[in-house]
Order: structure tokens, then C-alpha cells, then sequence
């Protein structure tokens, strides 16, 4: 149930940060595919960080400079990765576009941009050293019964998308 309440967290969190840089940017976009305020896409991404860093990087014997750099690295890998499956995936299942970086100095194709990979990594050392803590603390809390309305609420969403998509 961890994970799964990891997920639901940090989409909400993703689609609320998001939101709130659209309202200066381009406040006619929408943070991610679904009509709820999910983006999955952060929940994975979050995932995906907190399991490499618990289960791969934690367990090296190495200066804390060194593991800091690593961290920067396969994260940065790691989300850039994510970012391009789920702009292929997105365009291929849903036959949406949220995203495309043709027009940024350092893209790789639509759905890669360099620099915006930076922040991905910049971000995930934030987010290992003081927002996943913090948030932690939070998603432990959560009890069994809210996990499953999470679920439900979610489940429910992705059927609505689905079916408004068509």
C-alpha cells in the first residue's frame, strides 16, 4: 500500500506544482491527460526514484559527493527515459501531445529536451533529500480505507478520460 499511496501523493502533487507554473506560463494548458487532478506521470517518476535510490544507491559504500553525483545522473537518465515512453505512449494510446520539445535549442526528437532533463535531475535530489522526507511522513498516515478511495477515484477517472477521449 506504500507505493501505491507514493503514487497517488506525488500525481497530485506533480498536477498541483504543474498547474501553478501553467497559471504563469500558459494558462490555457492542463496538467496531464486525465480530467482529475492526476498526473501520473509524477507518481511513476517518483517511484521510480524512491526504488533506485532504497534498493540500488543506498547500499553503495561511496563518499556522499560521489552518491550525490550518481544520483543526479541515473535520475536524470532515469526521468528522461520516462518522459520519452510516456510522450510515445501518450501519442500512440491516446493520440494526445502534452508535450513536444522540437522547438527547444537542445531537443532530442519531440519528447526529450536536454535542458529540461537538468532540472529533472536537479529536481530529484531535491526531492530525495528534502521533499520525499517531508512528504513521508504524510504518506504513512494514510489509512487502508483512503488508499482504495484513491484507487476507486482514480480507476474512475481513467474510464471518464477514456471514454471522452473516443
Amino acid at each position: 500500500m506504500y507505493y501505491i499511496n507514493c503514487f497517488f501523493m506525488y500525481s497530485v502533487l506533480g498536477f498541483l506544482t504543474e498547474s501553478f507554473i501553467y497559471k504563469f506560463i500558459d494558462s490555457s494548458r492542463h496538467s496531464g491527460f486525465l480530467y482529475g487532478p492526476i498526473t501520473p506521470i509524477y507518481g511513476i517518476g517518483a517511484i521510480l526514484i524512491i526504488l533506485i535510490n532504497k534498493k540500488i544507491i543506498s547500499k553503495l559504500k561511496i563518499n556522499k559527493f560521489f552518491i550525490i553525483i550518481l544520483q543526479f545522473i541515473v535520475f536524470t537518465v532515469v526521468l528522461t527515459l520516462l518522459e520519452f515512453i510516456g510522450g510515445i505512449l501518450l501519442k500512440e494510446l491516446l493520440n494526445m501531445e502534452l508535450w513536444n520539445y522540437t522547438n527547444k535549442e537542445y531537443n532530442i526528437g519531440k519528447y526529450i529536451s536536454l535542458d529540461l532533463a537538468i532540472v529533472w535531475g536537479i529536481f530529484s535530489i531535491l526531492f530525495i533529500y528534502i521533499i520525499h522526507p517531508f512528504i513521508n511522513k504524510f504518506i504513512k498516515k494514510i489509512p487502508r480505507k483512503g488508499t482504495y478511495l484513491f484507487i476507486i477515484i482514480f480507476i474512475i477517472d481513467i474510464i471518464f478520460t477514456i471514454w471522452c477521449v473516443r
